[in-house]
């Protein structure tokens, strides 16, 4: 597959350009996220968004930094943003090359003067380095970088106002800034000592933030900058910038921690290898021995059924099965009273603790069934026992065995509201969750009874019989599909993707026969090179395209709207029928996801895609359960790839005749 490559005569065009973003992760929460060029247009981008206390929120603390060349007193900025319509300055057109591996490294060009600009976020620790060298100049020159901070809630807007303080305070190469006392202290250094910074807080007005308004929300907010950094630099000699909320201490420490960690960036060369290193930007190690997954970047936080779903793809794709098992176990130690908490809990998703399940049965394959049921037998136990028990009123195993779920919240990953209304309204019994219901049964089961736990076996043993039988008396319609639920109303027969998953999990509640048939009408109304749709073109309330507001969005997203992660469950159901004979149509799927990771979130898959040709990319620039499904899909590929067989020739005989 063709390498991450951009093209260099395209860089000054906006259109281009502002439609392509970049992100990277410290892997403890914090992230760098803009567009190529540096320009912002969301409220979600900045080069230092990180937490800032044990919580989960993060904050916006270094918008940008605005890089000014200097020579002959004249003065050619080379930042790029948008105010009320208009951009100004307009530094894109000194734009020459932009490179993605092995980190983000900008080439400008003004006159006789060219300047190397390369991004470096530090793993493990809250800190961005940007290194400016000078590549070429036939005169004395001067950089200038003013940063702009904003120290808001990443969700949030920030105005002028008379409580920030625009002051700075000597550090060490540097100063420390903090525009408000709940804030830590962010600090602002450079790697050469007689780098001048001159104070002039000032506030500058009416940044616009174009995503933001084509989504439908405010976009336009103030920010404040404390002065800036001067230095004059000689051709070939390089400067670091390191804004950090832990003070540097020395000029050769920046030198050093630069270089360290860029010696250790992987080169994204492919697109798997692109695939992996976005895989590893959402694993994040929180305090208190914490591991979790951020579903998508720039605005998603963590959510469990995505966890669950993403943790395989992620992780053991890569075989990183330790960080798999630590994903897990933080979810565990959380339990209480037989169910997970938080948003991992049945009664907020009805579903995650099923995908649990799912995730443990991936994880056997590293390291065996015996160990599953050691760590986690006792978990399964308690959580099998919380859906037959009825959770919160909400979730309830029936006299026919399968599991009723209803609240005025919507339960499943089909969950956008308007109004106050469930946009895919499910109450009831819901395919993918009863099928992962009997999946989980059939799976604890299996362990018990190679383990030995006789008094679990003898619970249950004949559950899975009841749920199969009431599973295909109520969902397999006659017209060769799965309804999508059956609430109060009856049965709802719209063609959703949610049925595929009932035919591509360990334990199937149905026949082949009826697989085969869900996957006809899968490839018949939902599938696209992306992904599949939400909803068969044909329903009345197919939408073709998430634009406008976020009311029009959310109708659109499970109403139409193509959603990779179900993706890896339609090829797994097809190499469940068909082996090795549809890895080439496996390979073929992944034919579209070549280009789409040089737009958009580039080295990166997004959250969902329009429904419609040219199928535009949408929703979060990664997402966790999108690029594990762009893996898992490679996995599969692996393991079913046709043995080939090679023949010996026929020797000749050493006798002569």
């Amino acid at each position: 597959m063709s390498l991450l490559t951009f093209d260099k005569n395209e860089l000054g065009n906006l259109e281009y350009s502002l439609q392509r973003e970049m992100l990277a992760t410290d892997r403890i929460g914090g992230y760098m996220s803009t567009t190529i060029v540096c320009c912002n247009t969301r409220r979600y981008h900045g080069l230092m968004i990180a937490p800032i206390d044990a919580g989960d929120r993060t904050y916006v603390l270094l918008s940008s930094l605005d890089e000014t060349i200097v020579q002959h007193n004249q003065t050619f900025n080379l930042a790029l943003h948008r105010f009320k319509g208009a951009y100004e300055p307009r530094g894109h057109k000194y734009i020459t090359d932009f490179e993605y591996t092995p980190t983000p490294t900008i080439t400008y060009r003004v006159g006789g003067v060219i300047l190397k600009k390369e991004l470096l976020w530090i793993h493990k620790r809250t800190q961005l380095m940007i290194r400016y060298t000078l590549i070429d100049a036939h005169s004395e020159t001067k950089l200038r970088l003013r940063p702009f901070l904003a120290f808001r809630d990443k969700h949030a807007l920030t105005h002028a106002n008379m409580e920030a303080d625009g002051h700075s305070y000597p550090a060490i190469n540097g100063v420390k800034c903090r525009l408000y006392g709940s804030f830590p202290w962010l600090y602002l250094q450079t790697s050469k000592p007689d780098a001048e910074f001159v104070p002039a807080p000032d506030w500058y007005y009416n940044f616009e933030y174009q995503q933001d308004l084509a989504r439908g929300y405010e976009g336009h907010e103030d920010l404040m900058t404390t002065g800036y950094f001067e230095t004059e630099l000689k051709k070939g000699e390089s400067i670091i910038f390191s804004a950090s909320l832990d003070e540097m201490g020395s000029t050769k420490t920046i030198e050093e921690v630069f270089a360290a960690s860029i010696a250790r960036r992987t080169h994204k060369i492919d697109f798997v290898s692109c695939m992996e290193h976005s895989a590893r930007q959402f694993l994040i190690r929180r305090p208190e021995n914490r591991t979790e997954v951020i579903a998508g970047y720039p605005w998603h936080g963590v959510s469990a059924r995505q966890s669950f779903v993403a943790l395989p793809g992620i992780t053991l794709t890569q075989n990183h099965k330790e960080d798999c098992i630590e994903a897990l176990d933080t979810q565990v130690r959380a339990m209480q009273n037989g169910m997970f908490t938080g948003n991992a809990s049945a009664a907020v998703q009805v579903d995650a603790p099923l995908w649990f399940f799912w995730t443990l049965q991936r994880l056997e394959k590293e390291i065996g069934g015996a160990e599953i049921w050691a760590r986690y037998g006792k978990a399964m136990k308690e959580i099998l026992k919380s859906y037959k028990q009825g959770i919160d009123g909400r979730v309830i195993m029936n006299d026919n065995g399968l599991i009723w779920a209803a609240s005025d919240k919507p339960l499943t990953w089909m969950n956008a509201v308007v109004n106050g209304e469930a946009v895919t309204p499910r109450n009831g019994y819901q395919v993918e969750v009863n099928a992962l219901w009997y999946n989980a049964v059939c799976y604890a089961l299996e362990l018990a009874e190679k383990n030995g736990d006789a008094t679990f076996v003898k619970s249950w043993k004949n559950l899975p019989a009841k749920i199969r039988q009431s599973f295909n008396e109520l969902f397999v319609l006659s017209e060769g599909y799965l309804a999508d639920y059956i609430g109060v109303e009856g049965v709802n027969a719209f063609i959703r993707p949610n049925m595929i998953i009932a035919c591509a999990l360990p334990y199937k509640p149905i026949e082949e026969t009826i697989c085969v048939d869900v996957i006809r009408t899968v490839r018949q109304h939902l599938l696209t090179p992306k992904g599949l749709r939400t909803l068969s073109p044909r329903n009345p309330l197919y939408k073709g395209s998430l634009e406008g507001s976020p009311e029009e969005r959310d109708l659109a997203a499970k109403n139409g709207s193509v959603w990779t992660w179900l993706l890896a469950f339609y090829v797994k159901a097809c190499f469940d029928i068909d082996g090795a004979k549809f890895v080439s149509q496996a390979e073929e799927s992944l034919e579209a996801f070549n280009e789409e990771i040089q737009t958009y979130g580039i080295g990166s898959i997004s959250e969902m895609f329009d429904a419609d040709p040219p199928f535009a990319s949408r929703g979060a620039i990664s997402q966790a359960w999108s690029v594990a499904a762009i893996l898992d899909i490679c996995a599969m590929i692996r393991e079913n790839q046709p043995v080939k067989v090679v023949k010996k020739s026929a020797r000749k005989s050493s006798t002569a005749k």
